[in-house]
């Protein structure tokens, strides 16, 4: 069930915290999904958040703490002693998701909540996630899946398969092992279902299977997955052994954050932040690109100083300023928009590095020639001199080109030297075309009047 979440509604939930009608609070939420809940409860204070989340059963509380923003959670977390965070959050909760939540612990609570926990197999799964980078496969997977030998039986398979899905939430695939845990493929419910119970499943099982390594970046797990139309992927140790696999959900979520990430870079923000986060960490994420521009804003400035006496006597020429510095930036960051894309999603290979800066040539070109177009008519209907519609023109199809070289080749070589790409989609191709559009239009503009 999808219900709304308006303002009315967490109106009328403050009133009846405040008024403590925990029956009425409990009435109004229980059809909503943890996630619904989750969102709820990050719409409210803390105070009032913890006490929402203290009437909550048992049933759902470890599914709310997952959903929920991550400063709340960590406060929340630090109210709970070790062992309830044990048995009311770890023990129901998917080793993924488990090691997500003690990976925010400190260390000495970290833990403790895992001497705590009452299932030892549940607690090595979750110590053996923890091992892992989170930014890699082994950190996002779950050690929950169903597999099966080899040389098993299909009705054998079936047994073991009863009771191994009594630990999974759902059945995904069935992964087919040898002897020493190899992954050799999978098999499917179908072939299960339509064959002799005495058939052994080497027989049946399908081979050729997808699957990534422990170590792979999430990032290269997300393109994957999306490239193949996955919903799960198994994934393997170093030398082949299956050891767990990632869902669809934990690829979207690594999805999101790197687009929150890329979003944040391209507007010159180089820090992971949240609207909630202190002034003193927004500032320490946004001032150094400022400070970049307010350099880049003084260069430019600078570089219209060496020209004085010229734009005295040729004082029309300020008025196109601002028009070659725009279209230079604009140019600049959409290449390097799609080229950062490309990169991303690896459509942009090294074979194709060098069609793809020729191609970017010609589309500035195109641009620049119809923009210088448009501007040349503009200046001609205002009775100016022609020369300087050939000025601006010139500049201008010279800037823009110059400017796509810049945002199509600077991120390609930020992606060599393994430094994030989105760097040059905001800030820093904007004041460097902003500089550079400066000197070619003054250079052009003494070339062609002296």
């Amino acid at each position: 069930m999808i219900t709304d979440i308006t303002s009315e509604f967490i109106e009328e939930l403050i009133d009846l915290i405040e008024s403590k009608s925990n029956k009425k609070i409990i009435d109004k939420l229980k059809d909503f999904h943890p996630a619904d809940i989750a969102e709820i409860m990050d719409d409210l204070s803390f105070e009032q958040a913890i006490y929402v989340f203290e009437l909550m059963d048992d049933d759902i509380v470890s599914d709310i703490i997952v959903e929920l923003e991550e400063d709340v959670r960590e406060r929340i977390l630090r109210r709970l002693s070790s062992k309830r965070i044990a048995s009311e959050l770890i023990d129901d909760l998917d080793t993924d998701d488990a090691a997500d939540i003690l990976a925010e612990l400190p260390e000495k609570k970290k833990q403790e909540v895992i001497s705590e926990i009452e299932d030892v197999e549940h607690a090595a799964d979750i110590v053996e996630l923890l091992r892992y980078d989170e930014d890699t496969a082994g950190g996002l997977m779950a050690k929950e899946l169903v597999q099966v030998n080899e040389n098993w039986m299909i009705l054998t398979c079936v047994k073991e398969m009863r009771r191994q899905a009594e630990n999974v939430d759902r059945v995904h695939s069935i992964y087919v092992v040898d002897d020493d845990e190899k992954l050799l493929g999978t098999l499917s419910l179908k072939e299960l279902l339509t064959t002799s119970t005495k058939t052994p499943i080497k027989e049946i099982y399908k081979k050729d299977v997808l699957f990534v390594e422990v170590n792979e970046e999430a990032e290269e797990v997300a393109i994957m997955m999306q490239k193949y139309d996955l919903f799960v992927i198994p994934v393997v140790d170093e030398i082949g052994r299956l050891v767990g696999r990632i869902t669809i959900d934990d690829v979207v979520d690594v999805i999101v954050e790197e687009a929150e990430k890329d979003y944040q870079m391209a507007s010159g923000i180089s820090q992971d932040v949240e609207s909630s986060d202190s002034v003193w960490h927004l500032l320490r994420a946004r001032f150094p690109w400022l400070l970049i521009g307010l350099v880049g804003s003084l260069t430019s400035g600078h570089i219209i100083g060496l020209f004085d006496g010229f734009i005295q006597q040729y004082i029309l020429l300020i008025t196109f300023i601002p028009l070659i510095a725009a279209m230079g930036g604009n140019v600049g960051v959409q290449s390097s928009a799609i080229i950062v894309q490309g990169l991303a999603n690896n459509t942009i290979r090294d074979g194709g590095l060098f069609k793809r800066i020729i191609k970017e040539i010609a589309l500035s070109l195109s641009i620049g020639i119809v923009l210088s177009v448009i501007i040349s008519l503009y200046v001609v209907t205002q009775k100016d001199p022609l020369i300087y519609a050939l000025i601006i023109s010139t500049a201008l199809t010279v800037v823009v080109v110059i400017a796509a070289l810049i945002g199509t080749i600077v991120p390609l070589a930020l992606d060599k030297y393994d430094i994030d790409p989105a760097i040059a989609t905001g800030p820093f191709i904007t004041t460097t075309n902003d500089i550079l559009g400066v000197f070619i239009y003054f250079s052009i503009a003494t070339m062609f009047l002296h």
